[in-house]
Protein backbone atom coordinates (compact mmCIF):
# COMPACT_ATOMS: atom_id res chain seq x y z
CA UNK A 1 0.00 0.00 0.00
CA UNK A 2 1.40 3.40 -1.00
CA UNK A 3 2.08 6.28 1.40
CA UNK A 4 -0.85 8.23 -0.07
CA UNK A 5 -3.21 5.35 0.64
CA UNK A 6 -1.82 5.04 4.17
CA UNK A 7 -2.54 8.72 4.70
CA UNK A 8 -6.10 8.24 3.43
CA UNK A 9 -6.61 5.36 5.88
CA UNK A 10 -5.29 7.51 8.73
CA UNK A 11 -7.59 10.37 7.70
CA UNK A 12 -10.61 8.05 7.68
CA UNK A 13 -9.72 6.73 11.14
CA UNK A 14 -9.51 10.34 12.38
CA UNK A 15 -12.90 11.04 10.83
CA UNK A 16 -14.38 8.02 12.62
CA UNK A 17 -12.87 9.12 15.96
CA UNK A 18 -14.29 12.63 15.48
CA UNK A 19 -17.71 11.26 14.54
CA UNK A 20 -17.74 9.00 17.58
CA UNK A 21 -16.96 12.01 19.72
CA UNK A 22 -19.81 13.90 18.03
CA UNK A 23 -22.11 10.97 18.83
CA UNK A 24 -21.03 11.22 22.48
CA UNK A 25 -21.58 14.99 22.33
CA UNK A 26 -25.09 14.47 20.95
CA UNK A 27 -25.82 12.18 23.90
CA UNK A 28 -24.55 14.90 26.26
CA UNK A 29 -26.81 17.44 24.55
CA UNK A 30 -29.75 15.09 25.09
CA UNK A 31 -28.94 14.75 28.79
CA UNK A 32 -28.57 18.51 29.17
CA UNK A 33 -31.87 18.98 27.35
CA UNK A 34 -33.67 16.70 29.82
CA UNK A 35 -32.04 18.33 32.85
CA UNK A 36 -32.84 21.85 31.68
CA UNK A 37 -36.47 20.89 31.09
CA UNK A 38 -37.08 19.60 34.62
CA UNK A 39 -35.02 22.47 36.04
CA UNK A 40 -37.32 24.90 34.24
CA UNK A 41 -40.32 23.21 35.85
CA UNK A 42 -38.67 23.46 39.26
CA UNK A 43 -37.97 27.16 38.67
CA UNK A 44 -41.59 27.96 37.76
CA UNK A 45 -42.99 26.00 40.71
CA UNK A 46 -40.46 27.63 43.07
CA UNK A 47 -41.59 31.08 41.93
CA UNK A 48 -45.24 30.39 42.75
CA UNK A 49 -44.19 28.70 46.01
CA UNK A 50 -42.21 31.78 47.12
CA UNK A 51 -44.78 34.37 45.99
CA UNK A 52 -47.60 32.53 47.77
CA UNK A 53 -45.47 32.10 50.93
CA UNK A 54 -45.63 28.32 50.62
CA UNK A 55 -49.40 28.09 50.19
CA UNK A 56 -49.25 26.93 46.58
CA UNK A 57 -47.22 24.37 44.61
CA UNK A 58 -45.49 22.90 47.67
CA UNK A 59 -46.10 19.26 46.67
CA UNK A 60 -45.56 19.93 42.97
CA UNK A 61 -42.29 21.71 43.65
CA UNK A 62 -40.95 18.74 45.65
CA UNK A 63 -41.88 16.37 42.82
CA UNK A 64 -40.08 18.55 40.26
CA UNK A 65 -37.07 18.84 42.60
CA UNK A 66 -36.76 15.05 42.72
CA UNK A 67 -36.98 14.83 38.92
CA UNK A 68 -34.26 17.48 38.62
CA UNK A 69 -31.96 15.55 40.95
CA UNK A 70 -32.43 12.34 38.95
CA UNK A 71 -31.76 14.09 35.63
CA UNK A 72 -28.72 15.84 37.12
CA UNK A 73 -27.23 12.52 38.24
CA UNK A 74 -27.52 11.05 34.72
CA UNK A 75 -26.06 14.19 33.14
CA UNK A 76 -23.11 14.27 35.56
CA UNK A 77 -22.27 10.63 34.71
CA UNK A 78 -22.14 11.47 31.00
CA UNK A 79 -20.06 14.62 31.53
CA UNK A 80 -17.67 12.86 33.90
CA UNK A 81 -16.87 10.30 31.20
CA UNK A 82 -15.16 13.07 29.20
CA UNK A 83 -12.62 13.64 31.99
CA UNK A 84 -11.61 9.95 31.88
CA UNK A 85 -10.81 9.85 28.15
CA UNK A 86 -7.22 8.82 27.55
CA UNK A 87 -7.05 11.25 24.65
CA UNK A 88 -9.82 13.83 24.99
CA UNK A 89 -11.52 14.51 21.67
CA UNK A 90 -13.48 17.50 23.01
CA UNK A 91 -12.12 20.99 22.37
CA UNK A 92 -10.49 22.74 25.33
CA UNK A 93 -13.17 25.47 25.24
CA UNK A 94 -15.92 22.88 25.65
CA UNK A 95 -14.12 21.17 28.54
CA UNK A 96 -13.58 24.51 30.34
CA UNK A 97 -17.25 25.38 29.89
CA UNK A 98 -18.30 22.04 31.38
CA UNK A 99 -15.93 22.52 34.33
CA UNK A 100 -17.43 25.97 35.06
CA UNK A 101 -20.97 24.61 35.03
CA UNK A 102 -19.91 21.67 37.20
CA UNK A 103 -18.83 24.09 39.96
CA UNK A 104 -22.13 25.98 39.69
CA UNK A 105 -24.11 22.72 40.01
CA UNK A 106 -22.53 22.17 43.43
CA UNK A 107 -24.35 25.28 44.71
CA UNK A 108 -27.80 24.14 43.57
CA UNK A 109 -28.62 22.54 46.94
CA UNK A 110 -27.83 25.85 48.67
CA UNK A 111 -30.36 27.60 46.42
CA UNK A 112 -33.01 25.00 47.22
CA UNK A 113 -32.44 25.39 50.96
CA UNK A 114 -32.87 29.16 50.61
CA UNK A 115 -36.18 28.58 48.83
CA UNK A 116 -37.32 26.12 51.53
CA UNK A 117 -36.72 28.71 54.26
CA UNK A 118 -37.94 31.74 52.23
CA UNK A 119 -34.47 33.25 52.61
CA UNK A 120 -34.46 34.40 48.99
CA UNK A 121 -36.86 36.56 46.96
CA UNK A 122 -38.81 35.10 43.99
CA UNK A 123 -36.89 37.27 41.51
CA UNK A 124 -33.49 36.33 43.00
CA UNK A 125 -34.35 32.62 42.92
CA UNK A 126 -35.49 32.88 39.31
CA UNK A 127 -32.29 34.71 38.41
CA UNK A 128 -30.15 32.00 40.04
CA UNK A 129 -31.92 29.29 38.03
CA UNK A 130 -31.53 31.45 34.90
CA UNK A 131 -27.75 31.67 35.36
CA UNK A 132 -27.39 27.93 35.76
CA UNK A 133 -29.53 27.14 32.73
CA UNK A 134 -27.64 29.75 30.72
CA UNK A 135 -24.39 27.95 31.59
CA UNK A 136 -25.85 24.63 30.49
CA UNK A 137 -26.99 26.15 27.19
CA UNK A 138 -23.46 27.50 26.71
CA UNK A 139 -22.21 23.88 26.66
CA UNK A 140 -24.61 23.14 23.80
CA UNK A 141 -23.38 26.27 21.99
CA UNK A 142 -19.73 25.22 22.37
CA UNK A 143 -20.63 21.75 21.09
CA UNK A 144 -22.18 23.30 17.98
CA UNK A 145 -19.32 25.75 17.48
CA UNK A 146 -16.58 23.09 17.71
CA UNK A 147 -18.28 20.35 15.67
CA UNK A 148 -16.20 19.35 12.65
CA UNK A 149 -19.00 17.94 10.48
CA UNK A 150 -21.17 20.43 8.58
CA UNK A 151 -24.40 18.41 8.82
CA UNK A 152 -23.93 17.77 12.53
CA UNK A 153 -23.12 21.44 13.11
CA UNK A 154 -26.32 22.51 11.35
CA UNK A 155 -28.38 20.11 13.47
CA UNK A 156 -26.71 21.32 16.68
CA UNK A 157 -27.32 24.97 15.75
CA UNK A 158 -31.04 24.22 15.25
CA UNK A 159 -31.20 22.39 18.60
CA UNK A 160 -29.34 25.16 20.43
CA UNK A 161 -31.69 27.90 19.22
CA UNK A 162 -34.76 25.80 19.99
CA UNK A 163 -33.44 25.15 23.51
CA UNK A 164 -32.60 28.82 23.94
CA UNK A 165 -36.08 29.85 22.81
CA UNK A 166 -37.65 27.28 25.15
CA UNK A 167 -35.57 28.64 28.03
CA UNK A 168 -36.85 32.16 27.34
CA UNK A 169 -40.37 30.71 27.27
CA UNK A 170 -39.62 29.17 30.67
CA UNK A 171 -38.46 32.54 31.99
CA UNK A 172 -41.69 34.04 30.66
CA UNK A 173 -43.63 31.35 32.54
CA UNK A 174 -41.82 32.26 35.78
CA UNK A 175 -42.30 36.00 35.24
CA UNK A 176 -46.00 35.57 34.47
CA UNK A 177 -46.47 33.23 37.44
CA UNK A 178 -44.97 35.91 39.69
CA UNK A 179 -47.23 38.68 38.40
CA UNK A 180 -50.49 36.71 38.26
CA UNK A 181 -49.95 35.12 41.68
CA UNK A 182 -48.87 38.44 43.18
CA UNK A 183 -51.94 40.14 41.69
CA UNK A 184 -50.08 42.88 39.83
CA UNK A 185 -47.40 43.37 37.17
CA UNK A 186 -45.20 46.35 37.95
CA UNK A 187 -43.43 48.23 35.16
CA UNK A 188 -40.24 46.15 35.42
CA UNK A 189 -42.08 42.82 35.10
CA UNK A 190 -44.28 44.07 32.24
CA UNK A 191 -41.20 45.18 30.32
CA UNK A 192 -39.44 41.89 31.09
CA UNK A 193 -42.44 39.90 29.84
CA UNK A 194 -42.55 41.83 26.55
CA UNK A 195 -38.78 41.46 26.08
CA UNK A 196 -38.93 37.71 26.67
CA UNK A 197 -41.70 37.32 24.08
CA UNK A 198 -39.63 39.25 21.52
CA UNK A 199 -36.38 37.37 22.23
CA UNK A 200 -37.97 33.93 22.03
CA UNK A 201 -39.40 34.69 18.61
CA UNK A 202 -35.94 35.66 17.36
CA UNK A 203 -34.52 32.33 18.61
CA UNK A 204 -37.36 30.33 17.09
CA UNK A 205 -36.91 32.10 13.73
CA UNK A 206 -33.25 31.02 13.69
CA UNK A 207 -34.24 27.48 14.67
CA UNK A 208 -36.66 27.26 11.73
CA UNK A 209 -33.92 28.51 9.40
CA UNK A 210 -31.57 25.63 10.32
CA UNK A 211 -34.11 22.87 11.07
CA UNK A 212 -34.87 20.11 8.58
CA UNK A 213 -38.24 19.82 6.82
CA UNK A 214 -39.62 17.30 9.32
CA UNK A 215 -38.85 19.54 12.31
CA UNK A 216 -40.29 22.59 10.53
CA UNK A 217 -43.56 20.73 9.93
CA UNK A 218 -43.78 19.68 13.59
CA UNK A 219 -43.13 23.27 14.61
CA UNK A 220 -45.87 24.71 12.41
CA UNK A 221 -48.42 22.25 13.80
CA UNK A 222 -47.44 22.83 17.43
CA UNK A 223 -47.20 26.63 17.32
CA UNK A 224 -50.47 27.39 15.53
CA UNK A 225 -52.42 30.56 16.40
CA UNK A 226 -55.12 28.41 18.03
CA UNK A 227 -52.59 26.81 20.36
CA UNK A 228 -51.30 30.22 21.51
CA UNK A 229 -54.72 31.87 21.85
CA UNK A 230 -55.05 31.48 25.63
CA UNK A 231 -51.44 32.55 26.30
CA UNK A 232 -51.85 35.67 24.13
CA UNK A 233 -55.00 36.65 26.05
CA UNK A 234 -53.17 36.38 29.37
CA UNK A 235 -50.21 38.32 27.92
CA UNK A 236 -52.64 41.15 27.12
CA UNK A 237 -54.01 41.04 30.68
CA UNK A 238 -50.47 41.17 32.08
CA UNK A 239 -49.77 44.36 30.11
CA UNK A 240 -52.79 46.11 31.69
CA UNK A 241 -52.02 48.22 34.73
CA UNK A 242 -54.77 46.69 36.87
CA UNK A 243 -54.37 45.31 40.36
CA UNK A 244 -56.68 42.33 40.79
CA UNK A 245 -58.07 40.77 43.95
CA UNK A 246 -56.47 37.62 45.39
CA UNK A 247 -59.58 35.61 44.54
CA UNK A 248 -59.04 36.41 40.85
CA UNK A 249 -55.26 36.17 40.69
CA UNK A 250 -54.67 32.78 42.32
CA UNK A 251 -56.52 30.73 39.69
CA UNK A 252 -55.25 33.07 36.99
CA UNK A 253 -51.68 32.33 38.02
CA UNK A 254 -52.31 28.60 37.87
CA UNK A 255 -54.09 28.93 34.52
CA UNK A 256 -51.09 30.82 33.15
CA UNK A 257 -48.72 28.17 34.50
CA UNK A 258 -50.78 25.35 32.97
CA UNK A 259 -51.02 26.96 29.51
CA UNK A 260 -47.35 27.94 29.31
CA UNK A 261 -46.29 24.51 30.60
CA UNK A 262 -48.33 22.83 27.86
CA UNK A 263 -46.57 25.00 25.27
CA UNK A 264 -43.11 24.32 26.72
CA UNK A 265 -43.79 20.57 26.89
CA UNK A 266 -44.79 20.67 23.21
CA UNK A 267 -41.51 22.41 22.34
CA UNK A 268 -39.68 19.74 24.36
CA UNK A 269 -41.25 17.02 22.19
CA UNK A 270 -39.81 18.71 19.10
CA UNK A 271 -36.49 19.06 20.89
CA UNK A 272 -36.48 15.33 21.70
CA UNK A 273 -37.20 14.56 18.06
CA UNK A 274 -34.25 16.70 16.96
CA UNK A 275 -31.93 15.01 19.48
CA UNK A 276 -33.00 11.60 18.22
CA UNK A 277 -32.39 12.66 14.60
CA UNK A 278 -28.95 13.98 15.58
CA UNK A 279 -27.98 10.66 17.17
CA UNK A 280 -29.15 8.77 14.07
CA UNK A 281 -27.20 11.17 11.83
CA UNK A 282 -23.96 10.66 13.80
CA UNK A 283 -24.19 6.87 13.75
CA UNK A 284 -25.08 6.82 10.05
CA UNK A 285 -21.99 8.90 9.27
CA UNK A 286 -19.85 6.57 11.40
CA UNK A 287 -21.16 3.55 9.48
CA UNK A 288 -20.49 5.25 6.14
CA UNK A 289 -16.93 6.18 7.17
CA UNK A 290 -16.23 2.65 8.42
CA UNK A 291 -17.59 1.14 5.19
CA UNK A 292 -15.31 3.43 3.16
CA UNK A 293 -12.38 2.48 5.37
CA UNK A 294 -12.98 -1.26 4.92
CA UNK A 295 -13.42 -0.84 1.18
CA UNK A 296 -10.17 1.05 0.88
CA UNK A 297 -8.31 -1.57 2.92
CA UNK A 298 -9.77 -4.45 0.87
CA UNK A 299 -9.46 -2.87 -2.57
CA UNK A 300 -6.54 -0.45 -2.74
CA UNK A 301 -6.37 1.70 -5.84
CA UNK A 302 -4.92 -0.41 -8.70
CA UNK A 303 -5.62 1.58 -11.85
CA UNK A 304 -2.83 3.50 -13.56
CA UNK A 305 -3.69 7.20 -13.66
CA UNK A 306 -3.39 9.13 -16.90
CA UNK A 307 -0.52 11.61 -17.18
CA UNK A 308 -1.06 14.65 -14.89
CA UNK A 309 -4.47 13.27 -13.82
CA UNK A 310 -3.86 13.90 -10.11
CA UNK A 311 -2.48 17.39 -10.76
CA UNK A 312 -5.55 18.34 -12.78
CA UNK A 313 -7.86 16.81 -10.16
CA UNK A 314 -6.47 19.00 -7.36
CA UNK A 315 -8.34 22.10 -8.51
CA UNK A 316 -11.54 20.06 -8.93
CA UNK A 317 -11.29 18.95 -5.31
CA UNK A 318 -10.54 22.38 -3.82
CA UNK A 319 -11.26 25.25 -6.24
CA UNK A 320 -10.00 28.68 -5.22
CA UNK A 321 -13.52 29.92 -4.50
CA UNK A 322 -14.15 27.09 -2.05
CA UNK A 323 -10.76 27.65 -0.45
CA UNK A 324 -11.70 31.27 0.18
CA UNK A 325 -15.06 30.26 1.67
CA UNK A 326 -13.35 27.66 3.86
CA UNK A 327 -10.88 30.26 5.08
CA UNK A 328 -13.73 32.50 6.19
CA UNK A 329 -15.43 29.70 8.12
CA UNK A 330 -12.27 28.22 9.64
CA UNK A 331 -11.36 28.95 13.29
CA UNK A 332 -8.67 31.39 12.10
CA UNK A 333 -11.12 33.11 9.76
CA UNK A 334 -13.75 33.32 12.49
CA UNK A 335 -11.16 34.79 14.87
CA UNK A 336 -10.22 37.48 12.37
CA UNK A 337 -13.86 38.28 11.71
CA UNK A 338 -14.59 38.43 15.44
CA UNK A 339 -11.58 40.74 15.90
CA UNK A 340 -12.89 43.03 13.16
CA UNK A 341 -16.36 43.06 14.70
CA UNK A 342 -14.89 43.78 18.15
CA UNK A 343 -12.91 46.72 16.72
CA UNK A 344 -16.04 48.00 14.98
CA UNK A 345 -18.06 47.71 18.19
CA UNK A 346 -15.34 49.54 20.11
CA UNK A 347 -15.36 52.40 17.61
CA UNK A 348 -19.15 52.49 17.70
CA UNK A 349 -19.02 52.55 21.49
CA UNK A 350 -16.65 55.54 21.46
CA UNK A 351 -18.91 57.29 18.96
CA UNK A 352 -21.98 56.61 21.11
CA UNK A 353 -20.17 57.81 24.22
CA UNK A 354 -19.18 61.05 22.48
CA UNK A 355 -22.73 61.58 21.23
CA UNK A 356 -24.12 60.95 24.72
CA UNK A 357 -21.72 63.53 26.14
CA UNK A 358 -22.83 66.07 23.54
CA UNK A 359 -26.48 65.29 24.26
CA UNK A 360 -25.93 65.74 28.01
CA UNK A 361 -24.30 69.15 27.40
CA UNK A 362 -27.19 70.24 25.15
CA UNK A 363 -29.74 69.14 27.73
CA UNK A 364 -27.86 70.91 30.51
CA UNK A 365 -27.89 74.17 28.54
CA UNK A 366 -31.65 73.82 27.95
CA UNK A 367 -32.28 73.24 31.65
CA UNK A 368 -30.13 76.22 32.65
CA UNK A 369 -32.00 78.53 30.22
CA UNK A 370 -35.36 77.26 31.43
CA UNK A 371 -34.31 77.80 35.06
CA UNK A 372 -33.38 81.37 34.21
CA UNK A 373 -36.83 82.03 32.74
CA UNK A 374 -38.59 80.49 35.74
CA UNK A 375 -36.46 82.55 38.15
CA UNK A 376 -37.26 85.74 36.21
CA UNK A 377 -41.01 85.22 35.82
CA UNK A 378 -41.84 83.37 39.06
CA UNK A 379 -39.43 85.25 41.36
CA UNK A 380 -37.81 82.00 42.52
CA UNK A 381 -34.31 81.18 43.66
CA UNK A 382 -32.17 78.89 41.50
CA UNK A 383 -32.84 75.90 43.78
CA UNK A 384 -36.60 76.61 43.82
CA UNK A 385 -36.65 76.94 40.04
CA UNK A 386 -34.83 73.59 39.69
CA UNK A 387 -37.29 71.82 42.03
CA UNK A 388 -40.23 73.39 40.16
CA UNK A 389 -38.86 72.18 36.81
CA UNK A 390 -38.21 68.69 38.13
CA UNK A 391 -41.69 68.34 39.69
CA UNK A 392 -43.41 69.65 36.55
CA UNK A 393 -41.51 67.20 34.34
CA UNK A 394 -42.43 64.30 36.65
CA UNK A 395 -46.11 65.31 36.75
CA UNK A 396 -46.23 65.38 32.94
CA UNK A 397 -44.09 62.21 32.52
CA UNK A 398 -41.42 64.11 30.60
CA UNK A 399 -37.68 64.33 30.95
CA UNK A 400 -36.33 67.56 32.40
CA UNK A 401 -34.73 68.39 29.06
CA UNK A 402 -38.05 67.97 27.20
CA UNK A 403 -39.86 70.03 29.83
CA UNK A 404 -37.20 72.75 29.58
CA UNK A 405 -37.59 72.81 25.78
CA UNK A 406 -41.39 73.13 26.14
CA UNK A 407 -40.95 76.10 28.52
CA UNK A 408 -38.51 77.79 26.15
CA UNK A 409 -40.84 77.24 23.16
CA UNK A 410 -43.78 78.65 25.13
CA UNK A 411 -41.78 81.72 26.14
CA UNK A 412 -40.95 82.41 22.48
CA UNK A 413 -44.63 82.17 21.52
CA UNK A 414 -45.71 84.47 24.36
CA UNK A 415 -42.97 86.94 23.49
CA UNK A 416 -44.11 87.07 19.83
CA UNK A 417 -47.70 87.69 20.88
CA UNK A 418 -46.70 90.49 23.20
CA UNK A 419 -44.69 92.11 20.41
CA UNK A 420 -47.56 91.87 17.87
CA UNK A 421 -49.15 95.37 17.51
CA UNK A 422 -52.87 95.53 18.21
CA UNK A 423 -55.18 97.24 15.77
Amino acid sequence: MSSAQQLLLTALRCDIDNLRHLATTSDIVGDISRFIHVLQRERGASTIYLVSKGKRFKTRRMAYLQESQEAETLMRQRLEALSHEAKPQAAARLLRRIATVWLALDELDTLRCAIDTFAISPDSATQAFNHLISGLLAIVFEAADTAADADVTKALVAIFHLMQGKELAGQERACGAYGFTHGHFDKAHRELLNQLVHDQQRCFDTFVEFANAEAQLLWQEAMSTRALCGINQLRDIACQRIRRSNNETAPLGETWYALTTLRIDTIKEIEDSLNQQLTILCHRKIEQAQATLEQLKAQPCQHTPAPCEQLLALNDTYPLGELTASALTSPLGRSLIELTHAHSRRLQGLSDELENTRKALRERKLIERAKGLIMAHQEMTEEEAYRFLRKTSMDQSKSMADMAQSILDLSIVLKRKSETPTR
